[in-house]
């Protein structure tokens, strides 16, 4: 008689979707972002994001050939890294710094881990904060005026918004990216077809940009105004600055997110708060880069204990595996 058992290994669960497939559409959700920029601020952006991607796709190559890994760059989880990076630095930052980041990211924050799914944090961003913190002249004070691309030392509009509640600038303006600000992050039509595009195709979850957006808006409509409650301009809070290239492309990492829908509202909640504490009572006016690192640290909590329920065990039985230190996953 034919044998008709068939026993494999796991996983048992298969898609035909690859890391390619997937590191390719967030490419192509970018693009809209990058095409923004160089538009609104000048072809000099280009070339910001052109050093910044180079720089990612070479240090991976050089350090996976030096160490006798394979050589990955086709993954396009590089390109992806030296675009968010060019995406959040002022459109007239010297081209050696797009150069020194990619480097970092991908040196430090992610072949010394291990490679790729092995980083604990968000590369782009961690170089961000060192960047940041390594020359923060440049990474504050190299801002463009898009509508003449003209250099200016002015303030980006979200520090006037955070001290006093208001901005000058209309919903057009937000929208369309008429403003200072870094590189990808003005245009919100840009960032929010590449969001849509990603939730459509079923890249991110939706959970993570409605919980953090959501919570500084209400956050900000609550305690953003001075000397007042619920009077702030929560609109204006998710316009201005990174939040939305940060909550659909930065705190969306596969890698450095939880796992269950659940954990993932927890960690756009988290990061919504504290977004909105640095921004109305910290020293520094946007917390989008130091609230999704802090939440990728907290992810693996997010994970022991944001759970999902299992076929086989009631909730009672479940609680009392937890509370005898068994094995609930």
């Amino acid at each position: 008689m034919e044998n008709r058992l068939l026993i494999t290994s796991s996983p048992h669960i298969k898609s035909t979707r690859t890391v390619q497939g997937i590191m390719l559409d967030v490419v192509i959700a970018l693009i809209p972002a990058a095409i923004a920029g160089v538009v609104l601020f000048g072809f000099r952006s280009l070339l910001v994001i052109l050093a910044s991607v180079a720089s990612a796709v070479a240090s991976e190559a050089v350090y996976q050939i030096a160490v006798k890994r394979e050589v990955t760059i086709n993954d396009f989880s590089a390109v992806i890294t030296g675009l968010l990076l060019a995406l959040t630095l002022p459109p007239n930052v010297p081209v050696w710094i797009p150069v020194i980041g990619s480097a970092f990211a991908i040196v430090i924050v992610k072949q010394v881990f291990g490679g790729l799914g092995a980083n604990f944090v968000n590369p782009a961003l961690a170089a961000r904060a060192f960047l940041l913190a390594a020359w923060p002249l440049h990474m504050t004070q190299d801002w463009l005026n898009p509508r003449a691309y003209d250099a200016v030392t002015s303030a980006t509009p979200l520090v006037a918004f955070n001290s006093t509640g208001q901005t000058a600038l209309t919903f057009k303006q937000l929208f369309l990216g008429q403003r200072l600000g870094s590189l990808g992050e003005t245009c919100i039509l840009a960032l929010l077809i590449g969001g849509l595009y990603l939730i459509v195709r079923d890249v991110i979850d939706y959970r993570i940009p409605l919980g953090y957006l959501g919570t500084l808006a209400i956050g900000t409509w609550v305690f953003g105004k001075p000397g007042a409650f619920f009077q702030g301009d929560g609109l204006s809070a998710m316009l201005l600055g990174g939040a939305f290239i940060g909550s659909f492309f930065m705190a969306t990492d596969y890698v450095t997110s939880p796992v269950t829908p659940r954990g993932r509202l927890y960690m756009g909640i988290g990061a919504g708060i504290i977004t909105l504490i640095i921004r109305l009572w910290g020293g520094y006016p946007e917390g989008v880069t130091y609230a999704i690192l802090f939440m990728n640290l907290v992810t693996p909590l997010i994970d022991r204990y944001v759970v999902p329920r299992y076929y086989g065990y009631g909730h009672d039985e479940m609680a009392r595996r937890k509370a005898a230190g068994g094995e609930t996953r």
